[in-house]
């Protein structure tokens, strides 16, 4: 494969290492400088992006070494909004869950200035044999946790509050274009929940119709990409929820396949297949051929390593249903969503990667 998606993939976020976390507590107690923050980041993120070069991926991010969570940063960098709980809560193994804060517009959104284009840029200047990917949350993100009130009705409806996400997600990917980005990674959290039977009965609770929510998400979607930048690869990652290896909803693609793989304007699926949660692979009969799959064998919330064995015959039974060449392996989501990370060590995390690389090396001679 020339470009991208490649057979050896990688999610997004690693796990913050300890001297980025000690530059951050020292900034917080007044101990160290933003330029001394900005130094460290810097020779952090050099050093994660040569170990996937080294590993032999194709592909590289930045870890999302420079942001809060896959998602806060993006909000952060605009104007209008406020934080409140979210409808929906975690959940862990041990059936415990918890409340999180989401974000709500209280007030127009503004950008202030691009969001992830000096990350792209200084993701590009580190790398020297992968290909740098870009990374952001979708729009869904901004509405799904708080579907009953995401933004202040005496500022928006419905129609203008996605017109102004919108044009900030149109300028966001015209940017990275501009700047030289061809792989953007759309990380998708909404669209995944709602195949959850619990997340749906929930959200018929609070007065909402799953599939006309899904409905809206596709269009707003294609308002954004449809007419995007040429030869800029667009993925869709689909993650139920990742938060310290805990997670939100649990169900198979099902209920949303056939929108999901054949309305989203998008080149590739990454799908979490890690474990019973995602369901079996006959969703994938929906995957038009057009379209490449990222399969998500291999688990960032638990600290124990995959057999190649394993992760190749789950790669055979998707091939039943979509064609091994259209197929790929990667991680189930990034090790870090937050900045705390997931249950697992950075040891773990290149053992997983290396996996990853080495069994796609084993399927289909490359990685």
């Amino acid at each position: 494969m020339a470009g991208p998606p490649f057979r050896a993939e990688v999610i997004g976020s690693f796990l913050r290492p300890r001297s980025l976390k000690d530059a951050a507590t020292a900034i917080a107690a007044g101990k160290a400088t933003a330029a001394d923050y900005q130094s460290v980041l810097e020779r952090e993120i050099e050093r994660v992006v040569a170990k996937q070069e080294a590993l032999g991926l194709q592909v590289a991010t930045d870890g999302e070494f420079g942001r809060t969570s896959w998602f806060g940063f993006f909000f952060e960098g605009l104007d209008g909004f406020r934080l409140e709980p979210s409808l929906f809560r975690f959940r862990d193994s041990e059936g415990g869950s918890f409340e999180w804060p989401t974000c709500v517009a209280g007030g127009k959104i503004r950008r202030r200035a691009p969001i992830t284009l000096a990350e792209y840029r200084r993701l590009k200047a580190f790398t020297k044999t992968a290909l740098p990917k870009a990374t952001l949350p979708t729009p869904s993100a901004f509405h799904f946790f708080r579907f009953t009130q995401a933004f202040d009705p005496a500022i928006y409806d419905q129609g203008s509050y996605f017109d102004d996400l919108v044009a900030v997600y149109r300028r966001e990917l015209a940017e990275l274009a501009e700047a030289g980005c061809r792989y953007v990674q759309m990380d998708e959290v909404p669209v995944a929940m709602l195949c959850d039977p619990l997340v749906r009965e929930q959200t018929r609770a609070e007065g909402g119709d799953p599939d006309r929510l899904l409905d809206l998400y596709v269009g707003v979607m294609r308002r954004i990409l449809d007419d995007r930048p040429v030869g800029v690869t667009v993925g869709m990652h689909l993650c139920r929820g990742n938060f310290r290896s805990r997670w939100m909803a649990t169900g198979g693609y099902e209920p949303v396949a056939a929108r999901l793989f054949n309305d989203f304007p998008v080149d590739v699926y990454f799908l979490e297949y890690d474990s019973q949660r995602a369901g079996d692979f006959s969703p994938l009969r929906h995957v038009p051929g057009d379209r490449h799959v990222v399969l998500g064998l291999v688990s960032s919330k638990t600290p124990a390593l995959e057999r190649r064995d394993d992760l190749r015959r789950r790669i055979d039974e998707a091939a039943k249903f979509v064609d091994l060449e259209r197929l790929s392996l990667s991680s189930q989501c990034g090790f870090a969503s937050v900045a705390g990370g997931n249950s697992i060590d950075e040891d773990t995390q290149w053992a997983k990667l290396g996996l990853i690389v080495d069994t796609a090396r084993a399927v289909w001679g490359t990685a």
